[in-house]
């Protein structure tokens, strides 16, 4: 009997306390969510259908009040596709660094999720392609995404979902930037190796990288508003750290100290150099990699901030704005 009691001691102090109201409330609607899996295929479905057909009958009734309207519908429709069949992906990568599950609320993990699905539409749409990829990627943030997301990102193509950490992952970037399908040079990355090398041609070193070319060319830099460096452009084969944290700057400072920690140079966007800004320089996830999209299709930070930046910051671009108070 005393043998028994001990066991039944032993087993009570094993067991797994009782789950919290709140605990069991998030249980139950992921069990419902996961029962409501198949009919949420069918209503997409479905919903994707309607919409092709509602968009069908807008251009019919469009042609049908102006039949100039169908050549014009042909020309954008031509455009479109001879943008995205020229689209070249390019041998840069953009890491974002979501090793910060337990710094963040719900709301904010499933903010970060949306700002990760946004990043993936954008650079899908733009006609210079880097390679994205997640690092740490587990927690709370994977549930959501493998859960009510419905495992969506297990179709992004170019996009990595990761376990491994942000250093990890950047070593691994450099091998796949090295694939025939992700070194294409093109856009303001090729001016600036032509001109490199044009350069090294010149000062008789043809053939030989430029002076401190070595040093950038595959750098990899972690992105900080704290960056010990300011970063003026993007360089091939270079890896670019986004911290993924969404905090409403509780945690100032974190992602500088994770990157100095780990021997990665930090450096921040050229915003003040070419903005006026009325508020904060901080940035969603999905805003810093637009910018680096459009700076990759024009090589110009100006025009990349001005054309991303939430309008509510008040950017305006400082020349523009010295020439006003002239």
């Amino acid at each position: 009997d005393e043998k028994d009691a001990k066991t039944d001691a032993a087993s009570s102090n094993t067991a797994e306390p009782p789950m919290s109201k709140s605990a069991l409330k998030k249980a139950r609607k992921l069990a419902e969510w996961e029962a409501g899996r198949e009919d949420r295929k069918v209503k997409r479905k479905e919903k994707i259908k309607a919409q092709k057909e509602a968009k069908r009958e807008a251009i019919q009734a469009a042609i049908a009040a102006d039949p100039s309207y169908a050549e014009k519908y042909k020309a954008e429709t031509q455009q479109k596709m001879e943008q995205k069949s020229s689209a070249v992906h390019v041998p840069v990568t953009v890491v974002f660094d979501c090793n910060f599950d337990d710094k963040m609320l719900d709301h904010e993990r499933k903010s970060l999720a949306s700002q990760l699905t946004r990043c993936y539409s954008d650079t899908r749409n733009s006609s210079m392609k880097p390679h994205l990829a997640v690092a740490s990627f587990g927690g709370k943030l994977k549930e959501r995404f493998e859960g009510i997301l419905d495992n969506h990102h297990k179709n992004w193509k170019g996009f990595r979902f990761l376990e491994e950490d942000f250093v990890q992952v950047a070593e691994k970037a450099k091998e796949w930037m090295k694939e025939k399908n992700g070194q294409k040079l093109a856009g303001p990355l090729l001016e600036r190796s032509q001109s490199a090398q044009a350069k090294a041609a010149g000062e008789g070193n043809e053939g030989k990288k430029v002076d401190g070319a070595a040093e950038t060319e595959g750098e990899v830099i972690y992105l900080s508003s704290e960056g010990d460096e300011t970063l003026h452009e993007l360089k091939p084969h270079g890896v670019y750290i986004i911290g993924g944290l969404v905090d409403k700057n509780r945690h100032k400072g974190i992602c500088h100290k994770r990157a100095v920690e780990r021997g990665i140079r930090t450096a921040k966007l050229p915003i003040g150099d070419f903005l006026e800004m009325s508020s904060r320089k901080v940035l969603a996830v999905n805003h810093v990699n637009q910018i680096m999209l459009k700076w990759l299709e024009c090589g110009d930070w100006g025009e990349a901030f001005l054309e991303v930046m939430p309008k509510r910051k008040g950017g305006q671009l400082r020349k523009e704005s010295e020439d006003v108070e002239d």
